[in-house]
């Protein structure tokens, strides 16, 4: 029997292109290959034991004879390359293809109407990845106190602002604002804060980064716990991509350290339920998600450490982010599913599954929810060998 499942979602971490990346301009992307190669070659002897190595060829990880976890890939079918539809995927909820994901311009008329609403000059104003605009326009927007937007190519959009002169909670207003104008457009757009901290030519992003988005369309998997009278504790981003719906408790985390930190004081209060953490990994700088996905593969045992003969462990991601492009930034892959308990089978190869539904459809099973709209669960699988 299973009573608690700590889920932990490692954004980014892709490990090949999906069949419809050329659609997203990301044929031939693996960041887990990417970031391997670029490091010289990672060391994570606990994702080996879970079967790491199994699911592909990564500089540095092995493939282990005998490994202690189930292992195999995950691919999305709802469109799209972020952390908002990922997680509802995994979720148990997939979204209509019709919907528009992917932009190659910034909406002017959104511009016009945010600063309208929010009564400001803004700076950026186009599309961009990653830290570029802070750089940029850090300096300026600390003299002018305008906040910095831009948008992504997956149709997201980033607010920042450096903590001086933008309050944290100002800057939350502010997207909240900005979400309540793009809201009619796709239920998947997201508005996400960047609080950032430092001086001109040091800039950094803070912990107080928030997303706010929409409730998903449909039930997913937290619902379905709920009602089934289970304990639902969300750490991370969580709370913000299911707009706190079905969860029981939740806590943000915007490190690594702070995550693992929480989810090892849930393990010790929690009794029951699911645990879902997300902790971001991958981003543009490959040393950088190298050094990050270490610390959590030695830090991963202590977590371990506290688990009891009727939890399980689930470790996957969302979506891709190769940093090897010219241009970094989400990519349309597929993703690891390592899943370890002390009465599963060991070492049994899952396979290449169509879409992460199938995890949050087993991880309903488990826990004796209602069945999920979609997707297979690979329960009796994890229960045989």
């Amino acid at each position: 029997m299973i009573n608690r499942i700590l889920l932990i979602v490692l954004d980014g971490l892709g490990v090949g292109s999906l069949p419809d990346a050329a659609a997203y301009g990301d044929a031939g992307c693996n960041t887990l290959a990417s970031v391997a190669d670029a490091s010289g070659g990672l060391t994570l002897p606990n994702l080996e034991s879970l079967g790491l190595g199994h699911i592909g060829r990564f500089r540095g990880v092995r493939a282990m004879e005998q490994p202690e976890g189930c292992f195999g890939i995950m691919g999305f079918v709802s469109p799209g390359k972020n952390s908002l539809v990922g997680c509802w995927e995994i979720a148990g909820l997939s979204v209509d293809s019709t919907m528009q994901t992917v932009r190659n311009d910034f909406p002017r008329q959104f511009l016009e109407t945010f600063q309208s609403v929010c009564g400001r000059k803004t700076l950026g104003n186009r599309q961009a990845t990653g830290m570029t605009p802070i750089h940029e326009l850090g300096a300026e927007h600390v003299a002018t106190g305008a906040p910095i937007v831009w948008m992504d190519s997956a149709g997201t959009f980033h607010l920042a602002a450096h903590e001086s002169a933008i309050r944290p909670e100002e800057l939350y207003q502010l997207c909240r604002d900005a979400r309540r104008i793009v809201k009619g457009a796709d239920s998947r757009v997201r508005v996400i804060a960047h609080p950032f901290i430092g001086k001109a030519g040091g800039f950094v992003l803070s912990e107080r980064r928030r997303d706010f988005a929409g409730e998903p369309p449909g039930q997913t998997l937290l619902d379905a716990l709920n009602r089934a009278g289970q304990l639902v504790v969300g750490i991370g981003k969580v709370h913000d991509l299911f707009g706190g719906r079905g969860l029981t408790k939740s806590a943000q985390a915007g490190s690594l350290a702070a995550a693992l930190t929480e989810a090892d004081k849930t393990l010790s209060k929690v009794p029951r339920g699911l645990i879902w953490v997300s902790i971001d990994v991958i981003g543009d700088d490959p040393a950088a998600a190298a050094a990050i996905l270490q610390e959590f593969d030695r830090r991963l045992p202590d977590l371990r450490d506290k688990f009891r003969s009727d939890d399980l462990l689930c470790v996957t991601a969302d979506h891709g982010h190769d940093p090897r492009r010219p241009v970094p930034t989400h990519s349309r892959e597929y993703v690891p599913i390592l899943v370890s308990g002390s009465k599963l089978a060991h070492g049994v190869n899952l396979g290449k599954r169509a879409t992460a539904a199938d995890l949050g459809q087993t991880i309903a099973e488990a826990l004796k929810a209602d069945r999920l709209p979609y997707g297979e669960s690979f329960l009796d699988v994890l229960r045989s060998g």
